[in-house]
């Protein structure tokens, strides 16, 4: 056999910087501490090393510092020495050490050739998964995703900063914020009242719009949308479940041109509002928002397109119309555990993109009529527990109303119903039904 092939039989990997940095910890005990950062007893690749390694940790779990003696004495009492090679490999590991300035150096060695052989193992499961004729396509490619996404993480080294590293980040951002009243520290919804109570959508997490039907959860959704990709040029995603794109469009340009929808639907307009909505056009134009319409959507699909808008559109908050909507792959499950198993991936996906994740839900019929709380959502209790800002619309139905009766501004309740990291209340909002959208209470149309 020729060295080529044999080199295409053995996995990655380096026993000299295995043994230097072993050489290293056993000169050095303090330096475990920085080799941690960057790998764990698995990522040795003899495993003589990684024994060895794990009774170095072993020792300074005990509070005692690992050098030839003590490791030798730990690992005969483990009944592991012998194994490794006995007493005269571990003095050999220090004798072959210079010293153990370098073991930063040694430990990414290890780390770097233990990602390598992680990406081997990945693509033989690669291989099989798609052979296998039982696995559906879309659960092959969310699983090398994640494990793609797994060994990607295990690169990311910890760290730590002193109070006097972090005090002067810390006055600055303040000073911004007393600067600049209208700053927040997420992406604001451009409602004011309720962008005080939240500051902003705060990045990985997971937000739930709730109401019961015809109450304006879309409206309220691609207001804030519209916004955030219009207004602030921030990406945006929409995903809508229920209402075709063309449908959404027609909406957001209604809104942001101020044209009543049925005039768009039936084609009845003027020439201001055609002056208007070419107009409207222009400035959406160039909005980086972007609208995925894709009915019984499966959740394997929205996290692959999700996935992918980050990364290829660099987008910063994403938006689901709605929850419920979305097809669970184990369709056998009770519902309520489907739902269960949607929010806490979706809970999962905004740590994962660190960014907003938006999703919209319905809530139970019991909600109608009355001011809604958190025992109103829909089919789960795990929305409830898994969100981190709920917010409710509730208003007066105008449909419960004369002709006569009915507003053409209708003051609307956007309650703060749940907010792990901020207060809980109400903040009120006006909704202009017939272009539906939403605006604070300060900034009305008054037309």
């Amino acid at each position: 056999m020729n060295k080529d092939s044999l080199k295409d039989k053995i996995p990655p990997n380096n026993p000299e910087a295995e043994q230097a940095c072993l050489g290293a910890l056993l000169l050095d005990p303090e330096a475990l501490g920085t080799v941690v950062r960057y790998i764990r007893g698995e990522d040795f690749y003899q495993n003589a090393h990684a024994e060895i390694f794990s009774a170095i940790v072993s020792l300074n779990e005990k509070g005692q510092k690992a050098d030839i003696i003590t490791i030798t004495e730990e690992m005969r009492q483990a009944g592991t020495l012998e194994r490794v090679g006995g007493p005269g490999y571990i003095a050999n590991l220090t004798s072959t050490t210079p010293s153990a300035a370098n073991v930063e150096y040694y430990a990414k060695i290890i780390q770097e050739m233990a990602t390598r052989r992680n990406l081997i193992k990945l693509s033989a499961q690669v291989a099989y998964l798609a052979n296998d004729d039982t696995t559906e396509t879309g659960i092959i490619l969310d699983e090398i995703q994640s494990k793609i996404f797994e060994i990607t993480q295990s690169r990311k080294t910890s760290t730590y900063h002193s109070i006097k590293e972090l005090i002067p980040e810390v006055i600055t951002t303040i000073e911004q914020l007393s600067n600049n009243p209208n700053a927040f520290s997420g992406i604001p919804s451009g409602l004011s009242d309720l962008d005080a109570m939240t500051s902003g959508f705060q990045n990985s997490e997971f937000v739930v719009i709730g109401a019961r039907p015809s109450v304006g959860k879309t409206a309220l959704a691609l207001t804030v949308a519209s916004h955030i990709a219009i207004d602030l040029k921030v990406p945006a995603a929409f995903f809508s479940l229920e209402m075709s794109e063309h449908s959404l469009m027609n909406r957001i340009i209604a809104a942001e041109a101020q044209v009543q929808g049925d005039k768009i639907r039936t084609g009845r307009l003027s020439s201001a509002d055609l002056l208007s909505l070419m107009d409207a056009a222009g400035r959406i134009y160039e909005a980086p928002l972007y609208i995925v319409d894709m009915p019984n959507m499966k959740l394997l699909e929205l996290r692959t397109m999700a996935r992918r808008l980050v990364l290829e559109r660099q987008v910063k908050i994403i938006f689901v119309d709605y929850i419920t909507l979305i097809t669970h792959e184990n369709e056998n499950l009770p519902r309520w555990e489907q739902i269960s198993s949607i929010s806490r991936s979706l809970k999962a996906l905004a740590r994962e993109l660190n960014i907003p994740i938006v999703a919209l839900s319905q809530l139970k019929r019991e909600a109608e009529g009355k001011q809604p709380n958190l025992a109103d959502v829909r089919e789960s209790g795990s929305i409830e527990q898994d969100a981190d800002l709920i917010l409710f619309l509730h208003r007066e139905r105008e449909l419960n109303k004369t002709a006569d009766q009915r507003s053409e501004q209708i003051e609307t309740e956007l309650i703060v119903a749940k907010q792990r990291n901020g207060p809980i209340g109400k903040a009120m909002i006006w909704f202009k039904p017939s272009y539906a959208k939403f605006f604070s209470m300060d900034h009305r149309d008054r037309r």
